[in-house]
């Protein structure tokens, strides 16, 4: 079936004679958009008319394929008024036309000038784009579905003009344009234009021919070249079809799997496996399995998800492993634009997103929209830092070199584990958000809170492998973007739009900041564990217990916003599903945190916290200077300002705040960790002649002034109120007291594993050998 775009409204005869050949009409309604019509009241009267008068005329007829409410409204016109006012008349007139036709679809035809306008609320994404490189138009195209997230990518725009490129560059340049945007998943395309016969405000255009035939009908180049790409099977056909293995990992999934297995089966990939695992289900997972034929099944005792995975690593025959979860059901095409990925990059690994599929019920659709479930955090538009376990493939010889997955992982983590490895390693994981899989969320609050301890559990259990990727309250530090997240607007940076001089950039693009150490605090346990702390402290000591409560009002503000901004099911989104939201907001980072501080606890006393086979040298620990040592052989001349810029190299990236010795200092870095820790960090250089050096290289941890001063001033309180017989107040100043200072501690210790990782894996890009004991003066 094709389709059709106006910029007018079609006549009864066009719309049935598109009915009849099985065309659809995407009907463009024109109004005043060129003019600052937001300034006058009746012209948005007129304008809201316009809207509906046009689709009331247009609905009874079966050749409507949806209506357009606005086409590249000009980026000083959305400047004048200020893209909020644009985007919320925008939003208006959307639903003037589902007024008049509820089961309409709808979009508006944005386009690179006013990218930044954010049309989220409509049926599909429509941009029209002119970029003739290859180059850049496949980047923009990334960058586009990245934008539309679940929904469908129609380019409902573009074209070449002959007379500047002539008519067979015009012809090569489309079929570059059409063969990217089908390999890259676009939902559809609409070329610009069909004749070259074009008005525009009454006038006719006559230095420009976009059109496919020219103002006689006569047909160019690119007529031909057009009519086979439209023609022709999508997804494109791949040059080769790499086999391969497609590996679910099953554990009492028999709500799902079910689905997921009936997805696998209808897979448009003509050469690939599907392997399940069933790791000691005792419910009906490993009947509904059994069931599907095609399948190669292994059914185990319990060992983990990761155990699992490497189980399928070690069945499966194809070139590429791709791992899916039995709650999600794969697109027909995953694989498709999948292995498209790996061909056309040359990667070791590529993720694709996961979306939640449409629930019929309040909670589960709660569920669904709120924030920590399984996404992706991207780099960049094309490279991702973190693929989710649901949705990630590697290349065979890649997963076998780093030794698959981690044992230690049994349920989560595994998946930012080796995502970080590979990076660690000099691996660029790669994206295609072509490549979509449903993901089914958790259906019950109580589901969604376990998998939030679950989720804590494994960020203690990955900390233990990468600390220096972690901030001192425990939480992953992701040089990337979060898709997906709610937890963090309230006091984050507003985002700034790059406009061009005058207004007049061509790529008018929205950068939003990262959030802050700040912008989270208030939804982590300590923040809400301190307010509770304080509220008691006000409480025992006679104080205004209201002051307490105070710091709890940010939190839940945090969280409302959160919630008001969460895309929800416009059949949930009264006050009782905005206010479950908000409360998962609340509860979900709680959960997490503390079962991350159990566990990381728990793995001090019985998990084994560095694998000294995995690194270098143990190093030596001088208790009472609160310092570890390490030493490190060269021979090729390298001098410690080598290894002191290697570190910093390694650090800044990931958002460590870092103080160089200006010549007053006994220490050459200072790496600062949030409000307390301090790693000093001193490198003394030996000359044994020649090239030869020995690097020895010293940790040392301090409080900083400020977690000094807190200590002294709970002791001075406490001991003063001693004094003058405020028992109450004592007691309370002094828990407070120990309580902090434990915590500062504890923050001291995790700082200094993580500078021990840091110099291990400086010293290796480095390739420095491990040097004798400190006290020995031999060098190697």
């Amino acid at each position: 079936m094709g389709s059709i775009r106006t910029y007018t409204i079609p006549p009864d005869w066009l719309l049935n004679l598109a009915a009849t050949y099985g065309f659809r009409i995407l009907i463009g309604i024109p109004w005043a958009q060129h003019i600052a019509f937001l300034d006058s009241s009746s012209t948005r009267a007129e304008i809201r008319q316009t809207i509906a008068n046009g689709v009331k005329a247009c609905r009874e007829y079966p050749g409507v394929f949806g209506y357009l409410i606005g086409n590249e409204i000009p980026s000083d016109i959305v400047r004048w008024h200020g893209s909020k006012r644009i985007r919320a008349f925008l939003k208006e007139l959307m639903g003037v036309v589902k007024d008049a036709d509820p089961k309409a679809l709808v979009s508006y035809a944005n386009y690179p000038c006013t990218e930044y306008l954010d049309i989220d609320f409509t049926d599909f994404l429509s941009f029209n784009v002119y970029l003739h490189r290859e180059k850049d138009f496949r980047s923009y195209l990334s960058r586009l579905h990245n934008l539309a997230e679940d929904k469908p990518l129609v380019l409902s725009e573009f074209g070449v003009d002959s007379i500047r490129e002539g008519t067979q560059s015009q012809a090569e340049i489309l079929a570059q344009k059409l063969s990217t945007s089908f390999d890259m998943g676009a939902a559809g395309t609409i070329v610009f234009s069909w004749t070259d016969e074009w008005f525009t405000g009454g006038s006719a255009i006559e230095d420009w021919a976009f059109g496919l035939v020219d103002a006689e009908r006569s047909k160019k180049t690119a007529f031909q070249t057009v009519q086979q790409y439209y023609t022709a099977h999508l997804p494109p056909a791949l040059p080769e079809y790499p086999r391969v293995s497609v590996v679910v990992c099953a554990y009492k999934a028999d709500r799902t799997i079910d689905s997921c297995l009936a997805s696998l089966k209808e897979l448009n990939y003509p050469n690939y496996e599907v392997i399940v695992i069933n790791d000691g289900s005792n419910d009906g997972t490993l009947k509904i399995a059994k069931s599907y034929d095609y399948i190669k099944l292994i059914s185990q005792d319990n060992k983990g998800l990761s155990v699992a995975r490497n189980v399928g690593l070690a069945e499966a025959t194809g070139e590429i492993i791709a791992y899916t979860d039995s709650d999600c059901v794969a697109d027909p095409d995953w694989l498709t634009y999948m292995v498209a990925k790996f061909l056309s990059s040359g990667l070791s690994a590529v993720g694709g997103p996961n979306f939640p599929p449409p629930e019929n019920s309040l909670v589960p659709s709660c569920v669904a929209v709120s924030p920590g479930g399984p996404t992706h955090v991207l780099l960049s538009d094309e490279v991702a830092e973190h693929i989710p376990g649901c949705n990630m493939a590697f290349r065979r010889e890649v997963l076998e070199e780093i030794g698959g997955f981690d044992p230690i992982f049994h349920a989560a983590g595994d998946d930012v584990d080796i995502c970080w490895r590979l990076q660690d390693k000099g691996y660029t994981i790669g994206f295609s958000p072509a490549a979509v899989v449903w993901h089914f969320r958790r259906n019950t609050v109580k589901d969604y809170l376990k998998q939030q301890r679950g989720y804590g559990k494994a960020e203690a259990l990955v900390y233990f492998k990468h600390p220096y990727r972690f901030n001192l309250l425990g939480q992953s530090q992701w040089l990337g973007r979060i898709y997906g997240d709610l937890s963090s607007s309230f006091l984050s940076g507003q985002p700034v739009i790059y406009s061009g001089g005058f207004g007049r950039g061509l790529f008018q693009t929205l950068y939003e900041p990262p959030a802050s150490f700040l912008s989270y605090l208030p939804l982590t346990l300590e923040w809400n564990v301190g307010a509770a702390l304080l509220f008691i402290y006000l409480v025992l000591s006679g104080g205004n217990p209201w002051l307490g409560i105070a710091p709890l009002f940010l939190s839940w503000s945090y969280c409302i916003s959160g919630a008001l901004r969460a895309s929800m099911d416009s059949r949930f989104q009264g006050l009782q599903g905005r206010l479950l939201v908000a409360l998962l907001i609340y509860l979900g980072p709680l959960v997490r945190s503390w079962e991350r501080y159990f566990w990381r606890r728990k793995g001090l006393t019985q998990v084994e916290p560095i694998k000294f086979d995995e690194l270098v040298q143990k190093p030596e620990i001088s208790w009472p200077k609160r310092s570890l040592s390490l030493s490190y052989w060269t021979e090729i001349g390298l001098e410690k300002e080598s290894l002191i810029q290697e570190i910093m190299d390694f650090l800044l990236p990931r958002k460590y705040f870092i103080t160089v010795d200006q010549g007053w200092s006994n220490w050459d870095l200072k790496i600062h960790q949030g409000f307390f820790p301090r790693a000093m960090i001193k490198v003394c250089s030996e000359n044994h002649g020649g090239n030869k050096r020995l690097l020895r290289v010293q940790s040392a941890l301090k409080l900083s002034r400020m977690g000094t001063t807190i200590l002294w001033v709970w002791f001075l309180v406490t001991l003063i109120s001693l004094l003058l017989g405020l028992t109450k107040v004592a007691l309370a100043t002094g828990v407070v007291g120990i309580v902090s200072g434990t915590i500062m501690m504890y923050q001291n210790f995790c700082l200094g594993r993580t500078m021990y990782h840091v110099l291990e894996i400086v010293a290796k890009k480095l390739q420095l050998v491990p040097a004798p004991s400190m006290n020995d003066r031999v060098a190697p």
